[in-house]
């Protein structure tokens, strides 16, 4: 392939990880500078201790981003999904004095990591390997973890198993392209269900998806198997067309996953969910799972606006 492809094994030279907040220059226009910093410290703090957790050294924090080294790769990689699992578990504090509250999803970073010979000054750490570690956390996305082909090959066999190859990539001031791994920290919903249904067979009922029903004006519309999605936007070909101002032409879309629905926001001004009986949070290129009934609104609070669609799970 190329000299970054997958190689046998050697722990070999420390590695470098950065790691910052996806999304932080939205959650400060959307929550303001005080909370927004209080969110975004929460996941700093989580990132930090992580680090430190996996004998990492924290060289700096500038802004949302964090720098680290590690010993080796495979620290690396523990203390990267370590990160992802420790904000994935931080608490929607409410916000105070608004009336939006975050979505758990809202605190969501992105990691990358490389190792290699680094150069260190006054405390600080340069070269190529420092570089290359920065654009695997500018490629990865909200909720991922990129690396090298090169880390990959100097990570343990049984963490291996947990890379999948996504592209080779060219990087600035590189002569060839860089093969990038993705990590996967999170559980497979594939793998989950088959030990499901391995475990505890479930009945037809239990694995039958229930139908939602959604609602705008005296419109309605009812999502089955039959029909199981939906595009929601200002463009006439939507589904359910909304006429706000702040809404994208296609705004949010719902699918069915099994026997779930979720919305997805692909929106600018994101997208508003009021679960009934409680807080409204705000989806940023994110997702929810929608459950019971509740009310979605487009590009601003449901409070400030009167186009709503109205959804509820039915048998």
């Amino acid at each position: 392939m190329n000299d970054d492809s997958i190689q046998p094994r050697d722990p070999g030279p420390p590695a470098i990880l950065f790691a910052d907040v996806a999304g932080s220059t939205r959650l400060y226009e959307l929550f303001g500078d005080q909370a927004a910093k209080k969110l975004i410290d929460a996941c700093l703090l989580c990132m930090r201790e992580a680090a430190v957790d996996s004998r990492g050294r924290v060289v700096k924090i500038i802004g949302d981003e964090i720098m680290c080294v590690f010993p080796d790769a495979e620290h690396a990689y523990l203390a990267a999904t370590e990160m992802q699992i420790r904000v994935s578990e931080l608490s929607s504090e409410p916000v105070p004095d608004s009336q939006i509250q975050p979505s758990a999803h809202s605190r969501a970073i992105r990691v990358g990591f490389h190792a290699g010979a680094v150069i260190e000054e006054n405390g600080d750490l340069f070269g190529d390997t420092v570089n290359v570690a920065s654009r695997m956390t500018q490629i990865a996305k909200a909720n991922q973890i990129m690396t090298t082909g090169a880390t990959v090959a100097r990570l343990p066999d049984l963490l291996r198993l947990s890379t999948r190859e996504i592209a080779a990539l060219a990087v600035k001031g590189k002569g060839e392209a860089i093969s990038v791994f993705e990590v996967i920290w999170q559980a497979s919903e594939d793998l989950t269900m088959a030990i499901t249904m391995q475990t505890n067979t479930p009945s037809i009922s239990m694995i039958m998806p229930r139908s939602l029903r959604l609602e705008r004006g005296e419109f309605a519309l009812v999502l089955d198997l039959a029909h199981p999605g939906v595009v929601l936007g200002r463009d006439p070909r939507c589904a359910i067309v909304v006429a706000d101002r702040k809404a994208s032409r296609q705004h949010a879309r719902i699918e069915r996953r099994r026997d779930k629905f979720f919305l997805i926001d692909q929106s600018t001004n994101g997208t508003f969910i009021t679960f009934d009986g409680e807080p409204e949070i705000v989806l940023l290129r994110e997702e929810v799972m929608l459950r019971s009934r509740g009310r979605i609104s487009f590009g601003h609070s449901s409070l400030e606006s009167e186009e709503t669609v109205r959804f509820s799970m039915v048998r």
